[in-house]
């Protein structure tokens, strides 16, 4: 594993890339914004004949807003990223885990810890959540008890991925063992 293992984690689904690419989501963004250009001008001019319409709301459904995020983020375009997951976290919980993995690649570690911990906090079911907490701790060499608590707790919460979860449990007992030695007691 290593450093792009908490990345993998929070990615249980694959993205259509078919339905949900950049360009496709893109591309039906541009036509909302056309038409609602084209409505605004239409509405200015009295001879047009077409309705008002007044579109209120996101035209992309918050799962669309993390699949654009994902493909953002494949692409490398992390703010572009952040954004989208930030749209869906308005109704999507597992977005902040998004979030906090972007975060993390950026290396804001503070925002990263806040997004794992709002995910677990309104979603205490979202068992890499609290891998990826672990990770971060571990990465940072601190809170390493409370770590191994939480790597513990994501493998209660999916067995199914108790081996990744397992991988992160041992290095962190691992550097806690090497932190507690005498000879890094002298250094």
């Amino acid at each position: 594993m290593g450093e792009n293992k908490i990345l993998d984690l929070a990615f249980k689904k694959k993205v259509n890339s078919e339905q949900y690419s950049v360009n496709s989501l893109k591309k039906k963004m541009m036509y909302f914004f056309i038409y609602s250009l084209f409505t605004i001008h239409c509405s200015l001019l009295s001879s047009c004949a077409l309705p008002r319409i007044i579109v209120l709301d996101d035209p992309l459904s918050p799962e669309e807003h993390i699949n654009l995020g994902v493909a953002y983020e494949n692409n490398g375009e992390l703010d572009s990223a952040l954004k989208e997951y930030k749209a869906a976290a308005k109704k999507l919980v597992i977005a902040h885990l998004y979030m906090g993995n972007i975060y993390f690649k950026k290396n804001e570690l503070e925002e990263a810890e806040a997004c794992y911990k709002k995910a677990i906090k309104k979603d205490p079911g979202i068992a890499d959540a609290y891998n990826n907490l672990a990770w971060l701790y571990y990465t940072k060499k601190e809170n390493l008890d409370y770590a191994e608590a939480l790597a513990l707790k994501a493998s209660e919460l999916n067995p199914s991925k108790k081996e990744i979860y397992k991988d992160t449990l041992e290095k962190i007992r691992l550097l806690k063992l090497t932190l507690q030695s005498p000879d890094n007691v002298l250094r």
